[in-house]
C-alpha cells in the first residue's frame, strides 16, 4: 500500500501523475485492483490500494516501463520519498 505526500503546490500535479499510473496499471496482466484515494484527513496525501492475482504479476507490473517512468516523474513532486507497506488480504 504505497502512500504519497505532495510537496506544497504540487498536489494537482501529483494527482495527475497518479491518475495516469492508475489507468495504465489497470491494464497490466493479473491486476485485480488499482485505485488511488485521497486522504480526507491529510490534504495532499494519497494512498494506492492495489491487488494482484499473484506475486509474479506484481513483480512483472513493477518492471513495466510505465511504472519505472512514474517513479522518475513522481519523485520531484513529493515532500518525502513514498513508502510502501505490503499487505495481504484476510481470507
Amino acid at each position: 500500500m504505497p502512500v504519497f505526500i505532495a510537496k506544497a503546490g504540487h498536489e494537482t500535479d501529483l494527482q495527475d501523475v497518479l491518475r495516469a499510473l492508475q489507468a495504465e496499471s489497470r491494464k497490466d496482466p493479473g491486476c485485480l485492483e488499482y485505485t488511488v484515494f485521497s486522504d480526507d484527513q491529510r490534504p495532499g496525501t494519497f494512498v494506492l490500494i492495489e491487488g494482484w492475482a499473484s506475486r509474479e504479476d506484481l513483480q512483472a507490473h513493477n518492471e513495466e516501463a510505465h511504472v519505472k517512468d512514474f517513479v522518475k516523474e513522481v519523485e520531484p513532486l513529493l515532500a518525502v520519498p513514498f513508502s510502501v507497506t505490503p499487505c495481504t488480504p484476510l481470507v
